[in-house]
């Protein structure tokens, strides 16, 4: 038998909840984490969206030309310089 706990947050104006930290680290989540809402019959689940990545293999095409990894922590650090400027 599973123990049941409740915790209770409060929707923001613009539709925001803050999760309880007893949650999240239950769930394992950090800053980014994507979550999943599961609506069945008995009500609303939340659950972190997790999965094997090997499952994506093949869903995009390969790249006409290689890309380092120094390549990619130039793009990285691109995008964070310009999403710090907004």
């Amino acid at each position: 038998m599973t123990q049941t706990t409740e915790l209770a947050a409060t929707v923001s104006s613009k539709g925001q909840v803050v999760i309880p930290g007893a949650v999240r680290r239950r769930l394992g989540l950090a800053q980014g984490s994507v979550l999943r809402f599961v609506v069945d019959a008995d009500g609303v689940r939340l659950e972190a969206a997790v999965g094997d990545v090997r499952t994506l293999k093949g869903r995009l095409a390969r790249p006409a030309q290689a890309v380092s990894v120094q390549d990619m922590n130039e793009a990285i650090a691109e995008r964070r310089a310009a999403r710090a400027k907004r």
